[in-house]
């Protein structure tokens, strides 16, 4: 998907796979996070579910195109052979909002840098390969004041543009706090100037 669109592909629920190189187990899992706080949990669940293992690697994306929050480790891996495989394996795909772990449980035989890299890229891909995805459509939040005449008749057409109405006052003119698509903004604006005669526009708020 090239960069800016408007919508992205999101993990739609967690997801595992066991593959097994030289005897070490690797258990890559997928899952979504939209904040720093719920990788950071994240991680933290897999790391008290597997106490015993010997690394928890992981790499994660948050958002996608041009706004990307990223990070990384090798969680005592030689440095480079473990969390940026992963991490160049979300780069490559078309899914934001992302983390995986991979939990490594050593076999007895050293790997080296270049089987390291193989084989925690190996298993970030073959967790992405099983992982069901969704659409997730990025949108603005927008303000719009009108005369109540028009409170009908600009509730539909948030809903033609599929809209959320998070907040509504009334005051001597009605106010909208409205999250709809950021594509269909453009449309929206154009029709709330011709519904109200010029008389009230839609604003971006965020």
């Amino acid at each position: 998907m090239p960069e800016g669109m408007n919508s992205y592909l999101i993990p739609a629920e967690e997801c595992r796979i066991t593959t097994t190189v030289s005897n070490s187990r690797f258990i890559a899992i997928a899952a979504c996070v939209t904040s720093s706080d719920e990788v950071r949990q994240f991680l933290h669940n897999i790391r008290s579910e597997m106490p015993d293992a010997t690394h928890h690697v992981y790499a994660f994306r948050i958002g996608y195109g041009n706004s990307i929050i990223e990070g990384m480790s090798d969680d005592g891996e030689p440095s480079g052979t473990a969390g940026p495989p992963v991490l160049a394996v979300l780069r490559g795909s078309r899914i934001g909002d992302i983390i995986v772990v991979v939990t490594r449980y050593f076999g007895g035989t050293k790997l080296g840098t270049g089987g390291l890299v193989r084989a925690y890229g190996d298993a970030a891909r073959a967790v992405l390969a099983a992982l069901k995805t969704q659409e997730k459509r990025t949108r603005c939040v927008v303000g719009v004041e009108f005369a109540y005449a028009a409170y009908e008749a600009i509730k539909r057409l948030v809903a033609k543009y599929e809209g959320e109405i998070e907040d509504e006052s009334f005051a001597g003119e009605v106010t909208l706090i409205v999250r709809l698509p950021v594509e269909h903004y453009p449309a929206f604006a154009q029709d709330i100037i011709e519904l109200t005669a010029g008389q009230s526009q839609a604003l971006i708020l965020s």
